[in-house]
């Protein structure tokens, strides 16, 4: 049986997504943070790691994708997981004045907590957050979660469904020391803050016909106003065409690395 990291407490997506990832039953494995996460894969302890990376909603998980940049891990796969939300309480919603949750969750339900005028208190896990108000035991707060968690805790659900969006998803990247082959590569990299810098790597893409599904840029810590480029692109880094480009993006860019290529995963 694999063991496998997640951050937060039982219950929490990222533990569901976990699940839903592998066809074999695995060894969940919590953490409190998103690097303890990493590390106990790095050490040996755990064979896989589960990460958030970007929501349909909020967008990305910024700790995560710094924490790409760090780790020697590859990623070998990916999952988009269906996020339905939870109102998790001890009272009907018109007697609710204070919710907790994860800050993305809070955002995705953002039109249902201005709806009830609740204060929205951040915390460090969905699932997390039903342990705090059951400790707390006041009828006047609840929580934003999945219905595992509520069973879990064995905290009644107040409200289902209250997410902004149906098309609520959280795409999750497992990480383990085994590479696996794909069709699907993410990459990271770095230009010269100049001009053309960023095209030049861009029509590689375009002349090698190498579809990108995704690019974000995040702040490169080192060095003030410049940034790394994060892009998942279709094909394998096996593939001939893949190699001769990321050889002409490696010798156009400060800073290039393989993140590794995996089976691209089905929304839904």
């Amino acid at each position: 049986m694999y063991k496998v990291s997640f951050q937060g407490e039982r219950g929490a997506y990222s533990e569901d997504a976990a699940s839903s990832f592998f066809d074999e039953e695995i060894d969940t494995v919590p953490c409190a943070t998103f690097t303890q996460v990493i590390e106990s894969t790095e050490s040996d302890r755990t064979k896989y790691s589960v990460l958030p990376v970007e929501n349909s909603l909020e967008g990305s998980v910024g700790e995560s994708y710094d924490l790409l940049l760090s780790t020697g891990l590859p990623v070998v796969g990916e999952i988009y997981y269906r996020v339905r939300h939870c109102l998790i309480g001890f009272d009907r919603i018109e007697n609710i004045d204070t919710v907790y949750s994860h800050p993305q969750a809070l955002g995705q339900c953002r039109k249902f907590i201005q709806r009830y005028r609740l204060k929205a208190i951040p915390a460090y896990d969905t699932a997390g957050s039903v342990k705090i108000i059951k400790e707390i035991g006041k009828k006047n707060i609840a929580c934003i979660a999945s219905r595992r968690a509520s069973e879990i805790y064995e905290v009644p659900v107040i409200a289902d469904g209250i997410e902004d969006n149906a098309n609520n998803y959280t795409r999750f990247l497992v990480l383990s020391k085994e590479k696996v082959k794909g069709d699907k590569t993410s990459i990271i990299f770095s230009v010269k803050h100049e001009v053309g810098a960023l095209f030049n790597i861009l029509k590689v893409f375009d002349d090698y016909k190498i579809n990108l599904t995704k690019i974000e840029s995040r702040p490169n810590k080192s060095t003030p106003w410049e940034y790394n480029f994060y892009v998942d692109f279709d094909g394998s880094q096996d593939e001939p065409k893949i190699k001769d480009a990321l050889v002409k993006i490696g010798q156009r860019s400060l800073f290039l690395k393989m993140l590794g290529s995996y089976k691209k995963a089905k929304l839904g």
